[in-house]
């Protein structure tokens, strides 16, 4: 068992920034690479970043690269999310995922998941 919990999201303006955090607990934090997910109403799941278990690899996704940055902290076992210019479009529930298999962008691959924290961008 692998526990993660989201927290950080909120409601923004557009252009502003939110730092997201997903805290672990259960395993040994640097056996997992993480991702970072966002859903949004009426769309499908999509990868937003993750990062390998030693963070030699980081994956970001096209629509936030520039924007976004992922990073973890294997001393507080807690993997981040800052989020710059943010735009409308940003605006989804962000859940954070662990996962052991290569297929860090894919969130089929990924075992454990966190509840989502709601991120809002206003115009």
């Amino acid at each position: 068992q692998v526990q993660l919990v989201e927290s950080g999201g909120g409601l923004v303006q557009s252009g502003g920034s939110l730092r997201l955090s997903c805290a672990t607990s259960g395993r040994t934090f640097s056996d997992y690479h993480t991702g970072w997910f966002r859903q949004a109403p009426g769309k499908e799941r999509e990868i937003v970043a993750a990062i390998s278990a030693d963070a030699s690899t980081i994956l970001i996704t096209d629509s936030v690269k520039g924007r976004f940055k992922i990073s973890r902290d294997n001393a507080k076992t807690t993997v981040y999310l800052q989020m710059n210019s943010l735009k409308p479009e940003d605006t989804a529930v962000y859940y954070c995922a662990a996962g052991t298999t290569q297929a860090m962008g894919v969130a089929a691959e990924y075992t454990y998941w966190g509840q989502g924290t709601q991120v809002t961008v206003s115009s």
